[in-house]
């Protein structure tokens, strides 16, 4: 769920500035040493809007927060959101990987890339390096075809897979309570592990509509009911 949508069913008014678009919201976010959005403030306090958890104590609201699956659900979700885009990427047409997405200026390949990016990300954490939002912001090289992303795709999972056994096998924090470096804050492994495993699947998700709009059909690996118990944007596309 995003923040407005988290606040919104809550009954919090939630004001949305576009800080690239407005001189005076981007002063303010500067001002307030904030580096990214979206941001949640309180005269001079902030927190950003990734965690949930830090959201609910930021507005001390009296609400159970945090990831509902556990470290090995979650790992199981996520790993089966990238063998279903693994199984959808060759379906699009190369000559269509340049169109945007609907409503903001993302290729159909940029996004096939990033949705692995994402759980890349996650890795590198893992390993001990700050997650940052730049991560997020990489693009694929700009002649990339889908073999290649496949093969990038497969890849990460591969890679993914065997953090998981050697995480299982090290007989390690598997409630996920261990520390990771990020943008907005430190997060347990758990949470983190959680925001990658839907960021990723909602990009799954949003890459099988496109197929249909670009009138491919597919088996429609992923259901409804893979996302949930997941704190998932209920719309495919932002507004």
């Amino acid at each position: 769920m995003r923040l407005k949508e988290f606040l919104s069913v809550r009954g919090i008014d939630f004001v949305s500035v576009n800080v690239l678009e407005d001189p005076a919201g981007l002063a303010e976010l500067q001002k307030l040493g904030a580096r990214s959005v979206p941001v949640l403030s309180r005269g001079d306090k902030f927190t950003f809007g990734q965690s949930t958890k830090q959201i609910v104590e930021f507005l001390g609201i009296d609400e159970k927060s945090g990831p509902e699956l556990s470290p090995a659900e979650l790992y199981a979700r996520l790993d089966k959101f990238m063998t279903a885009a693994i199984e959808l990427l060759p379906l699009m047409p190369y000559d269509r990987l340049d169109a945007h997405v609907p409503g903001r200026p993302r290729s159909y390949r940029t996004l096939g890339f990033h949705l692995f990016r994402v759980v890349d990300a996650f890795l590198d954490a893992n390993q001990g390096i700050t997650l940052v939002q730049a991560m997020f912001r990489e693009e694929p090289a700009a002649d990339a075809n889908t073999a290649a992303l496949v093969a990038y795709g497969t890849k990460v999972r591969q890679r993914f897979r065997d953090w998981w056994a050697a995480y299982e096998k090290l007989g390690g924090d598997t409630s996920g309570t261990r520390t990771l470096d990020t943008y907005y804050g430190p997060q347990s492994l758990h949470e983190l592990l959680e925001r990658t495993t839907w960021h990723s699947g909602q990009h799954v998700r949003q890459y099988m509509m496109l197929l249909e709009r670009e009138g491919q059909t597919h088996s429609r690996p992923l259901v409804e009911a893979d996302f949930a118990r997941l704190p998932m944007p209920q719309n495919v596309w932002d507004g």
